[in-house]
């Protein structure tokens, strides 16, 4: 080799150096580019998610549902607000339960008594010289009457004064625990969510009316087939039909259309908000498989807002109290339909969903 060659090497040399620098700067944004843009990135930002959802799942039940612990009791009182024995033992009650009897005294048993039905309260206190009368309506709330009727014989025991338990509205026969109800909200929350997410999966190009129709359609179809399961196919509990199939179906079509709102607002990751609110929140402070007085304070309050809690309310109501059916659950179920359709139509152009129903250029028509 000459001098010539090694000379003219060198630069070459250096220059390749160079190159080899900037092409591994290059490859590493170029890489971290290709991850960005391949599926990998959010299936690995999926993994972290599923792993943080799994273990608020587990906690968020856990808390609600694991040791539901008294607090306050709404309880009607059919005796003097002065009275010696009623003091005794509701102080009795109080300490046994590490909790306080909300106590809302009535004339008479019959006033009591229509305040139980509509569920302004979980028990009645008759206290008397000669001993106490309790009253509780296990379907206004089968956590709550069980621990008051496992509590009253021991105070009574404790302050020496007979103490006699009725269950004036006791739970169908076939829901001993009154959990039926609960499932049955539940499986039209889930399914309606999962509703909305495959049609947005298998009928992509719906527009806005159609998707909101399919909605409307799958939702009655699904809250009368839940409906006849567990009614007819199974007589777990004997629903009023009707009215039952109608609030199954209203809230398979709130959780279907909230679920279709984060589409809308935030794409792909919809489902993160909608499990948050409908499963994490939503079902275990609905007051289904635990009573809202047992429940923690304030997912006792949070609950009666949200679909789930409307639902359970209404069921629950529409089979145990149908004379006294509130307005309550109703609006609520209302208002986060309205919420979730209005701002799908407003938004309706940032769905991932939906046809292209411009006419086609003139080129293309003529090329066709």
């Amino acid at each position: 080799m000459s001098l010539e060659d090694d000379d003219v090497s060198t630069p070459h040399g250096g220059a390749s150096g160079g190159h080899g620098a900037h092409a591994r700067k290059r490859g590493v944004a170029g890489a971290w580019a290709d991850f960005r843009d391949s599926p990998f990135l959010p299936a690995v930002v999926l993994v972290f998610i599923l792993a943080a959802a799994a273990g608020l799942f587990a906690g968020s039940y856990t808390y609600a549902m694991a040791n539901p612990t008294p607090r306050h009791i709404p309880t009607a009182l059919v005796a003097a607000p002065d009275s010696a024995e009623a003091k005794k033992f509701v102080a009795g009650m109080d300490k046994a339960l590490h909790t306080s009897l909300a106590l809302r005294p009535y004339e008479n048993e019959r006033a009591a008594r229509r305040a139980m039905e509509e569920q302004t309260v979980f028990a009645v206190l008759d206290v008397r010289p000669d001993g106490v009368r309790m009253e509780v309506a296990g379907a206004a709330g089968a956590s709550v009457a069980q621990v008051l009727t496992q509590t009253a014989p021991q105070v009574a025991k404790a302050i020496g004064v007979p103490v006699t338990i009725t269950d004036v509205k006791p739970l169908q026969r076939g829901d001993p625990r009154g959990l039926a109800l609960f499932y049955i909200s539940l499986a039209a929350v889930v399914l309606g969510f999962v509703g909305s997410i495959q049609l947005s999966v298998h009928a992509r190009s719906l527009n806005p009316l159609e998707r909101i129709a399919f909605t409307v359609a799958y939702s009655l179809l699904g809250g009368f087939t839940i409906a006849a399961v567990v009614d007819w196919g199974l007589g777990a509990v004997s629903l009023p039909f009707f009215e039952s199939w109608l609030i199954l179906a209203f809230t398979m079509f709130t959780s279907g259309m909230v679920f279709t709102m984060f589409n809308t607002l935030i794409g792909r990751w919809a489902m993160l908000p909608t499990w948050g609110l409908m499963v994490l929140l939503g079902n275990p402070s609905s007051g289904g498989a635990v009573s809202w007085p047992l429940l923690p304070s304030v997912l006792g309050h949070v609950g009666r807002w949200l679909p789930p809690g409307a639902s359970v309310n209404a069921q629950h109501t529409a089979v145990y109290f149908a004379d006294a059916q509130h307005v309550f659950p109703f609006l609520v179920l209302a208002g986060w339909s309205l919420l979730s359709c209005a701002v799908f139509w407003f938004w309706r152009h940032r769905h991932p969903g939906g046809r292209d129903r411009r006419p086609p250029a003139h080129g293309a028509a003529a090329a066709a």
